[in-house]
């Protein structure tokens, strides 16, 4: 997977914007960021629950790890992209956009 292939599906959802947060990319719903990609292009981070992190964790080590220190206890993982497939990471970029879309727009996501 390749950094184009992170921003298309992430900019895919529902209302969904990039933006710029320290100097490398973003992808907002609203004004929360759910997602990012560091300067270079090689990673990219996802908003998930510590749940959710585990899991994907556990199932691929090498694609995905936890960010550092309290941000990654918080479930912040980052995709090492160039391990990861579009199948892979399609969906765990759909569970981060929800973690911070408005219920509204997550109503009118599932509905469609």
């Amino acid at each position: 997977m390749r950094a184009t292939d992170f921003r298309r599906l992430a900019l895919a959802l529902p209302e969904a914007l990039e933006s710029e947060h320290m100097q490398h990319p973003d992808f907002r719903v609203g004004k929360k960021i759910f997602a990012t990609l560091d300067a270079d292009g090689r990673c990219g981070v996802l908003k998930l629950s510590p749940q959710a992190q585990r899991a994907a964790l556990r199932a691929h080590p090498g694609v995905f790890e936890p960010c550092a220190g309290a941000w990654g206890a918080r479930g912040y993982t980052k995709v090492v992209l160039e391990a990861a497939s579009v199948a892979l990471v399609r969906p765990l970029l759909e569970q981060a956009w929800s973690a911070v879309a408005p219920a509204k727009l997550r109503q009118a996501q599932r509905g469609a």
